[in-house]
């Protein structure tokens, strides 16, 4: 029973370190989007690689509200290249006025729903969603990579 007890007190130790780097990671993100001109780049290249996903004539776009001018800014650089790289017609793209992604994380909430910056796109009909996020991009990448980080860190521990 003992055996068993300290197991998991080392598997809920590991499960804390890796939950930590999780959350560092979240931090630096917001450090992405607090730097303008690479932000700015950054969103036009998630704008192009959503399209590329989608492929569709027309899609809805959904940012965070205070990215809104940025993404104005980019959409039409973003077309360009969108078309120059899957050689179709340009895509209308609509940016949703309506509804936007939630706002930062913030120190005073932070249970409420937060977006670390990035786009999310849609097909007209709302049937097909590319949510390129920042967040959703750390989430696919710890879900990807965490036996790979597991090993990485607690290999040395088992042996």
């Amino acid at each position: 029973m003992q055996l068993n007890a300290s197991r998991i007190k080392v598997l809920q130790a590991q499960d804390d370190v890796v939950s930590g780097m999780k959350e560092s990671a979240r931090k630096a993100l917001l450090k992405i989007s607090g730097d303008k001109n690479n932000y700015k780049k950054l969103l036009k290249g998630l704008i192009v690689q959503s399209l590329l996903r989608l492929k569709e004539p027309s899609v809805l776009l959904r940012c965070r509200e205070m990215d809104v001018s940025v993404v104005k800014s980019v959409v039409e650089d973003a077309k360009r290249e969108y078309v120059e790289k899957a050689k179709v017609r340009a895509p209308n793209i609509t940016i949703d006025n309506n509804v936007y992604l939630p706002p930062p994380p913030s120190y005073a909430d932070p249970h409420r729903s937060s977006c670390s910056g990035g786009v999310v796109l849609a097909s007209d009909d709302g049937k097909i969603v590319c949510e390129n996020t920042l967040d959703a991009r750390l989430d696919v990448v710890f879900r990807q990579k965490l036996p790979e980080i597991r090993k990485q860190l607690f290999s040395k521990m088992s042996a």
